[in-house]
């Protein structure tokens, strides 16, 4: 696959004799940007007045506000896209819900958006108010949505705008396991993104429309099967992967990244960038040249006052909460997606450990945390219930429940099953050990699984505490879904953690190899 990426500089010309009908369009995009309202920290959580003002901050909406009308004004042609995931994230939405996003939203001018996962956290119902109350269109073709009346007449698969005399197709793409990863209901059926994308190609050529966008909140390396599966796409703008794209080391790929003659962008999350796609067609619709990066939003963008003010404001409510101080930390303690996705994390073992130390009177043996439902990460110092919250944003309850140790390896070959995307179903864990070789195939990658000092049993019963979004089938872990004695009631996870880290403040990080990494 990867020999197919033209690998070339940011700046990509592919030389397709120029015809004198050439298009230049500048493509503005966001993605993954859950409620991060106000200004975020280097770790993605929030920073403080003292360090905003010091300009070490990062993003927040009044500094998008001057990169995007920064960012027209250097061009003649432009639209503002999202990839989806504007929900969850900060006391914000848990608030506000979807309001507070569609009022910057409109305020920003955006042109469409495609619906993430998390769009559907509190069901169709929130996501329709959201729709109802934005002015550009909310996109998803691989979905069918006929049978959810909340929903059928509110979301097309597609649209067609228009900039500078040119029609562009849009096209929304949400991920295929979205019914694991949120609330959609029974009623929204997912498909294949691939075949739904194509579709909408079809469609849209037919109609005479040659410059076709898929907005994509299904990750990077779906988006890169996507443009090896399909014609007719010009322009991938992702999400989902939280994946930053550029030409310097810690970049994941190339901005754009091209297979064949579609460019492929994302701009990592939570608005710390915007992403600046700079692309040229010919009279076909063909690409013949992309270039562009995703711009850092950092101190040194000035934060529009009107915004900054309106923020505040709607931050009033929220400040009793999540300036409480309920803890001390002695160290960062790391929730970084790109960690603990990927291996034992001291964030998760902290969690891990909050909820089996909750539970243990009650015959628990074993805690289970999926690495999706952790967010940032806690500087060192004072931790406010805010900082918590953000980390644990979902109001998640604790939930107890009994299975065997056949069902406890099956979840954990689970958990490891699509570790070489980032996938949020790998586990973080208290009260067991385990090996995972990722040279073996998916399905047989789990060994050396220890319960409490024991070999596991596969006929024993184990007690078992998650969250009720895992024990409820979530991140794939339909195995959960029968348990025995299951009760999804138990104390808010958010405040389970924060407990737990008084009760051993100032609470020291630490890893200590539960989970082996070959």
């Amino acid at each position: 696959m990867l020999t197919r990426l033209l690998t070339t500089s940011t700046a990509i010309t592919m030389i397709a004799g120029m015809a004198a009908a050439d298009y230049t369009l500048t493509i503005l995009h966001t993605n993954d940007f859950h409620a991060r309202f106000e200004p975020i920290s280097k770790y993605d959580s929030g920073c403080s007045a003292e360090d905003n003002e010091a300009g070490e901050c990062f993003g927040g909406t009044a500094r998008l506000i001057t990169a995007v009308a920064e960012a027209r004004a250097r061009t003649n042609n432009s639209i503002l896209v999202d990839g989806g995931d504007q929900f969850q994230g900060t006391l914000f939405y848990t608030y506000y819900k979807g309001a507070m996003a569609a009022e910057f939203m409109n305020q920003l001018g955006y042109d469409g958006m495609t619906v993430g996962n998390h769009e559907f956290d509190d069901g169709p119902e929130v996501l329709r108010g959201f729709v109802d109350t934005v002015n550009f269109p909310v996109l998803m073709s691989n979905a069918d949505i006929s049978g959810e009346a909340l929903l059928s007449d509110a979301i097309e698969k597609s649209t067609i705008i228009e900039r500078g005399g040119e029609r562009i197709g849009l096209i929304g793409l949400t991920p295929q396991n979205t019914d694991e990863l949120a609330s959609p209901g029974p009623n929204v059926i997912f498909t294949a993104p691939a075949e739904a994308v194509q579709a909408e190609v079809d469609r849209l050529e037919a109609e005479g429309v040659n410059k076709i966008i898929v907005l994509s909140h299904s990750g990077y390396n779906v988006d890169i099967a996507v443009a090896e599966a399909t014609t007719g796409v010009d322009v991938i703008v992702g999400g989902h992967s939280n994946t930053y794209l550029g030409d310097d080391e810690d970049a994941a790929g190339l901005y754009p990244t091209m297979v064949g003659d579609t460019a492929i962008v994302q701009a990592y999350a939570y608005g710390k960038f915007l992403g600046e796609l700079n692309v040229t067609f010919n009279d076909d619709g063909v690409i013949t040249e992309a270039a562009g990066e995703a711009i850092i939003i950092d101190g040194t963008v000035a934060e529009d006052e009107a915004a900054v003010a309106r923020i505040a404001e709607l931050a009033a409510p929220l400040d009793e909460i999540r300036n409480r101080v309920v803890a001390e930390t002695a160290g960062v303690l790391t929730g970084d997606r790109a960690v603990c996705r990927q291996m034992e994390c001291d964030m998760g073992n902290l969690i891990a450990d909050a909820m089996l130390d909750r539970v243990a009177d009650q015959g628990i043996d074993i805690a289970l945390q999926n690495s999706g439902g952790i967010r940032a990460d806690i500087d060192a110092g004072e931790v406010t219930m805010g900082e918590v919250l953000t980390v644990l944003p979902f109001q998640n309850t604790l939930s107890t429940f009994e299975i065997s140790g056949e069902t406890l390896l099956a979840a954990l070959e689970n958990a490891v099953s699509e570790h070489e995307d980032g996938s949020g179903r790998f586990l973080q864990v208290a009260g067991m050990t385990f090996t995972v070789d990722l040279n073996m195939e998916a399905g047989s990658r789990i060994s050396d699984v220890m319960v409490g000092g024991e070999a596991l049993d596969m006929a024993k019963t184990y007690g078992a505490v998650s969250n009720n979004f895992v024990r409820n089938g979530g991140d794939g872990f339909s195995m959960f879904t029968t348990a025995e004695n299951a009760y999804d009631f138990g104390p808010d996870l958010a405040d389970v953690t924060a407990e737990f880290i008084a009760a051993n403040a100032p609470y020291q990080p630490y890893t200590d190899g539960r989970i082996n990494m070959k």
